[in-house]
């Protein structure tokens, strides 16, 4: 599925910056970006004869899961596939709500002071295939779609992407080197979550807590390999705080109208910083939205 790709003309002259892009993956049918990723690899696992799957997720990832399984299985109704949601319990109460409307005899969903080790458990226990975008490489071709996309801007030169475990931002590298065009790659993480940004950013605070609650990934399987590709493109991570992001959050609502979460206020909020270390551009930048 296609998403919208707005131009911000106000916003961009407010950054200084020629050309500045909203790619909204708030607007896909399954949430968020998430959306491309998680579909593949249970229809990946379905062609091995597996249908009863497990995700721990702060919420998008077990959102698109969730919402994609529900559309199988009216289509399916004599071989459904099952899912069991386990999350954390501090997730937004928003999203636990949306959550809980989606389950069914096939879609169950727990809290848990530890989702990660219970969705471990199912799997060893051979009752369920675990849904890990960190470790699983067919995630990376759902965002191909994201990454051609972004290639029908004109003049794209960079790409900042709101980064948990790192898999859009490593699906895009790949793309592009393997398309052989020269977009920089820009991930942003918080204060409390910077495993892989850390190596680029240094100018930041460490937290307890971040306001963007979806950016958990403190292993970040992915790091060794994508800070190296994040070079080779010759972009930049950031870490950025809880003030920086309600900023963005606020300029995005005075420029666009729009109330943006702040999971996705993160790209913006990582374009502010890097302008405000001397980064220019003479051709387009975009910042995914990435979800609710």
């Amino acid at each position: 599925m296609e998403t919208l790709q707005q131009s911000q003309e106000k916003l961009a002259k407010i950054l200084n910056i020629p050309y500045l892009y909203f790619k909204r993956e708030d607007f896909h049918k399954y949430g968020s970006h998430k959306g491309r990723s998680l579909p593949k690899m249970i229809e990946n696992s379905l062609k091995k004869g597996e249908n009863h799957f497990c995700i721990s997720s702060s919420g998008n990832a077990a959102l698109a899961s969730a919402l994609f399984i529900q559309e199988y299985n009216k289509t399916h109704t004599e071989n459904p596939l099952f899912l069991q949601i386990f999350v954390g319990k501090n997730i937004p109460q928003e999203k636990l709500s949306h959550l809980m409307n989606l389950t069914d005899e096939h879609i169950q969903l727990l809290q848990d002071e530890r989702p990660k080790q219970k969705a471990f458990q199912m799997e060893k226990e051979g009752k369920a295939v675990y849904l890990r975008q960190s470790t699983d490489d067919v995630a990376l071709l759902g965002y191909e779609s994201l990454a051609e996309e972004l290639l029908e801007i004109p003049d794209l030169q960079a790409v900042f992407i709101p980064t948990s475990s790192g898999t859009t931002a490593e699906a895009l590298a790949d793309t592009y080197e393997k398309l052989g065009k020269h977009i920089q790659i820009h991930i942003v993480q918080t204060t409390k979550c910077h495993p892989i940004a850390k190596h680029f950013d240094t100018d930041f605070i460490p937290t307890e807590e971040s306001c963007a609650m979806a950016i958990v990934d403190m292993v970040a399987h992915r790091k060794q390999s994508l800070v190296q590709k994040i070079q080779q493109s010759t972009g930049s991570g950031w870490v950025v705080n809880d003030e920086q992001i309600q900023e963005a959050q606020k300029l995005i609502k005075e420029t666009t109208g729009d109330d943006i979460s702040p999971n996705s206020a993160l790209s913006v909020a990582g374009l502010q910083k890097a302008l405000q270390h001397g980064w220019k551009w003479n051709g387009s930048v975009v910042c995914i939205i990435t979800g609710r």
